[in-house]
């Protein structure tokens, strides 16, 4: 993708999984989590993203809960 802003999108991008390789590309990382029924790290804040659980119900009930 010409287009992707990585460099930028690295400020914002709090995913902690070292190894992966979309950090900084929204457009790949988005695909590859809708796929599994999951939002990327983005959504969450960082103690409950580095629990890796990125699920579509984890994302609601934090939202229920006023955490995000």
């Amino acid at each position: 993708m010409s287009d992707c802003l990585k460099e930028k999108n690295m400020t914002h991008c709090n995913c902690s999984y070292e190894p992966c390789v979309r950090k900084g590309r929204c457009c790949d990382c988005l695909t590859y989590h809708r796929r599994n029924r999951e939002l990327p790290a983005c959504f969450f804040p960082d103690q409950v993203e580095r629990t890796y659980d990125r699920s579509y119900e984890r994302f609601a009930g934090l939202v229920a809960a006023g955490q995000v």
